[in-house]
């Protein structure tokens, strides 16, 4: 009776368990609805960023990096999003009468042909967003202007302009010595020609930043790139296209260079 008892017991115990597995693999009973999943918590969108430099009106006579050139490279990167050195409350009015009658008439947008012939029309063409990016007003640029003039017959400032002279003609020198094709755009985005630059800007930098003010050279790129930032964050996950003087390129790079939420892509292999 005993036995009896324990085998029927073992009995159900298998039972059971052959249930529970059938449970576990589904047989037996109707499969469950599949939940979705969402990938986005294990891997984010990248957000690719490049640099274009410009030389703006000297777009108009070189033969390596003309208004021909900037707009193949542009077609080539495909961006989803270009950030433009046009302040950002004058876009609006720039796109509205371009969109409306093909023609722009914003004096300083007028300045850059690499906005007037090809990249509006591209947008048209494209479809891609332009952010504004550029931190400059007419009253900063009329401020740094008169600072300039200032600098060079004020009396109390002839030591500070004699010193800043001393040390941009030390640099043109060396570089004089030692010339690069800076209108070829392979060079344009090379490290050396932002060491130049750098090199070129630093006494302007160094000795008139303060005496400027907000259009000081560190003062107004640190603007910019405020403005070049949030349309970073702005815009996560596309590809965003900077496009700024080639002077201000060894700038921007050094601070996308230390952002971990982008991907920096190299221009050159776009370049036509």
């Amino acid at each position: 009776m005993l036995n009896a008892a324990k085998s029927g017991a073992r009995a159900f115990a298998v039972l059971g368990l052959l249930v529970a597995i059938a449970a576990c693999s589904g047989e037996g009973q109707p499969r469950s609805t599949p939940v979705p999943v969402d990938e986005s918590q294990f891997q984010s969108p990248i957000t690719q960023v490049l640099v274009l430099g410009m030389i703006h009106s000297g777009h108009k006579e070189s033969a390596q990096w003309g208004l021909e050139q900037v707009a193949e490279t542009i077609r080539r990167i495909q961006p989803d999003v270009v950030c433009a050195e046009i302040p950002p409350l004058r876009w609006p009015a720039v796109w509205a009468e371009y969109r409306a009658a093909g023609t722009v008439s914003d004096s300083r947008v007028l300045r850059f042909p690499e906005y007037t012939d090809v990249l509006l029309p591209l947008k048209m063409e494209m479809g891609f967003e332009v952010v504004g990016c550029a931190a400059w007003t007419q009253e900063m640029s009329d401020a740094r202007s008169q600072k300039l003039k200032a600098l060079a017959v004020e009396p109390e400032l002839a030591a500070l302009n004699a010193e800043y002279e001393l040390r941009s003609r030390a640099v043109e020198s060396r570089h004089a010595a030692e010339p690069i094709e800076d209108g070829d755009p392979r060079v344009i985005h090379s490290q050396i020609y932002d060491e130049r630059t750098r090199a070129s800007l630093l006494p302007y930098d160094e000795l008139l930043n303060d005496y400027l003010g907000s259009g000081g050279w560190t003062n107004i790129n640190r603007s910019h790139w405020a403005l070049v930032g949030k349309a970073i964050d702005d815009h996560h996950g596309q590809r965003i296209l900077i496009t700024f003087g080639a002077g201000h390129k060894y700038w921007l790079l050094d601070r996308l260079m230390k952002r971990e939420d982008v991907q920096l892509l190299d221009v050159v292999p776009y370049l036509p």
